[in-house]
């Protein structure tokens, strides 16, 4: 399908649609408009299925089309009682073909543009509401046990961290994704940014929701290109 055309495609989505209702067709038109690219969220090393998942959950809620996994010791795994399907809306890019695979995942990003902002209570932390999210930002988490790893502490660009005013120590990692996606996600749709996808993008994940939404999506798509 990436040899296509955006025309080609479009019409490729537009043969699908004939598939499923008017009314799916238009929660899926509407939804892609609200996705982004602009915000990402990388998970590193997270080993508590239930709270990796329920990350997952937040980034389709609020609209982050794109999740990070870095596996360094600690193998993903998705819980789809928390997860509750979110991972057939979102792209997840796993990192894991090395013993420690937080570098390649950061050059990635960086690469596309991505200011690495690591979520710690660090010393030269901001808090989130001074976050300047005007430029692409990859929000880093740890696991609630031993945090950020050394590397991405001193690879990342900025630190950031949301107040609290309790006795306990921290938020788990599935609460302050929520917390961070929630605040960063209003200011980042309020601000002069550029944050939605593509046209091109639109359509390549309009065509995977559609493929997903039917039982023979891979198989349509196969007619369709033959003929």
């Amino acid at each position: 399908m990436k040899d296509l055309s955006f025309e080609q495609k479009q019409n490729l989505y537009n043969y699908l649609s004939s598939f499923i209702t008017e009314e799916r067709k238009a929660k899926l038109d509407l939804n892609i408009t609200l996705r982004t690219k602009h915000i990402t969220v990388v998970l590193e090393d997270i080993y508590q299925p239930h709270n990796a998942s329920a990350v997952l959950r937040s980034c389709d809620c609020f609209g982050i089309q794109d999740i990070h996994i870095i596996e360094n010791k600690n193998p993903y795994a998705i819980n789809p009682d928390v997860a509750l399907g979110s991972a057939n809306w979102i792209d997840i890019y796993n990192y894991k073909s090395n013993s420690f695979n937080t570098p390649e995942c950061f050059e990635s990003l960086k690469k596309k543009g991505y200011s690495i902002v690591a979520t710690t209570p660090h010393d030269n932390s901001c808090f989130i509401e001074d976050l300047d999210i005007t430029e692409k930002t990859a929000l880093v988490f740890g696991t609630e046990k031993n945090g950020l790893s050394d590397y991405a502490l001193k690879n990342a660009d900025k630190y950031v961290k949301i107040p609290m005013y309790g006795f306990t120590e921290s938020f788990n990692i599935s609460v302050t994704a929520a917390l961070s996606l929630f605040y960063l996600g209003g200011k980042m749709r309020k601000a002069h940014v550029d944050w939605n996808l593509s046209e091109m993008e639109q359509i390549d994940i309009k065509i995977k929701w559609i493929k997903q939404s039917l039982r023979d999506g891979e198989l349509l798509e196969k007619m369709f290109l033959k003929s």
